[in-house]
């Protein structure tokens, strides 16, 4: 099993940052795909930014030039979302999800606990 962390969230001001993470933690994984996700209350849990083990990054527009995703190392196992010009609509539960292998074995997805976010105007 892969264990997933998620840190740093709480209560943040319009304009303002916060900065998460997300720590991994297990025997013998290595994960090719590690991704933050927002759920809004009473909203289904969307797509924020990712990063992959070849370095790529990505994210939704609603965040693009605004947040970064970055990892500690070249084997993925602490990865950041640095948030800044924080809007009100960025209010929501992040969580952090992976896609890892353990050992030679099949690609699994494993998720977070998630971490609250509130940002006020």
């Amino acid at each position: 099993q892969v264990q997933l962390v998620e840190s740093g969230g709480g209560l943040g001001q319009a304009g303002g940052s916060l900065r998460l993470s997300c720590a991994a933690s297990g025997s013998d994984f290595s994960i090719a795909f590690m991704g933050w996700y927002r759920q809004a209350p009473g909203k289904q849990r969307d797509w924020v930014a990712s990063t992959t083990s070849d370095g790529s990054t990505n994210y939704a527009d609603s965040v693009k030039g605004r947040f970064t995703v970055s990892r500690d190392n070249v084997k993925i196992t602490k990865v950041y979302l640095q948030m800044n010009s924080l809007k009100p609509e960025d209010t929501g539960s992040y969580f952090c999800k992976a896609v890892a292998r353990l050992g030679r074995g099949p690609y699994s997805e494993y998720w977070g606990q998630g971490t609250q976010v509130t940002v006020s105007s």
